[in-house]
């Protein structure tokens, strides 16, 4: 039985991929979290995600004898992630550092990308809301780079991580890879 059927049923990670629902985002740099999301979800034959804490939800192992996942993707604009990632927190009963989030980061060139534990937000709105659910920003993140345009004006930045993305299609389908195995690293690492 799928844990989230059972109610409260723990899990040993919290995966949220940071997207913005609706197609409008498809294909957008804002977006990437939900298609690593999406990815990690295949590559682990995961279920259909269902609606759950204000997001898509699925659960199971993160491969043959990995460790149990939740893989969240919350259908609240980015700027509200946190009143999907708090209630689903709570009640999977995941701490802090066993929760992923997957995101977009302008300040790090295209195809670039690092992970953490904590540390500051860099102005991403998606990054506050989850540290004000959480109380705290010591939650590990994958931070993609999908780079920054040649500006700081606000609105054009916003134009920049809202449209599509510039790259070959083919580029973007090897950053998603890559993110979904810096994510799988960061699990076994943990391990």
């Amino acid at each position: 039985m799928p844990l989230l059927q059972r109610r409260g049923a723990p899990v040993d990670w919290l995966i949220v991929g940071l997207g913005n629902p609706g197609a409008a985002y498809d294909g957008t740099p804002h977006n990437i979290g939900f298609e690593v999301a999406e990815r990690l979800r295949s590559r682990w034959e995961l279920g259909k995600p269902r609606s759950r804490y204000r997001g898509l939800i699925t659960d199971g192992r993160a491969g043959i004898g990995g460790p149990r996942v939740a893989l969240l993707m919350p259908q609240t604009y980015m700027n509200e992630a946190g009143k999907s990632v708090g209630p689903a927190r709570g009640e999977l009963r995941v701490e802090p550092d066993h929760i992923i989030v997957v995101h977009d980061e302008i300040d790090l060139p295209f195809a670039e990308i690092r992970t953490r534990l904590g540390g500051g937000l860099a102005g991403h709105n998606g990054l506050k809301s989850i540290r004000a659910a959480l109380g705290t920003a010591d939650f590990q993140r994958v931070r993609v780079g999908v780079g920054r345009p040649p500006t700081t004006d606000p609105e054009l930045v916003a134009a920049f991580v809202l449209g599509r993305f510039r790259e070959p299609r083919d580029q973007v389908q090897a950053l998603i890879d890559a993110a979904a195995d810096a994510t799988e690293q960061l699990l076994a690492s943990e391990a």
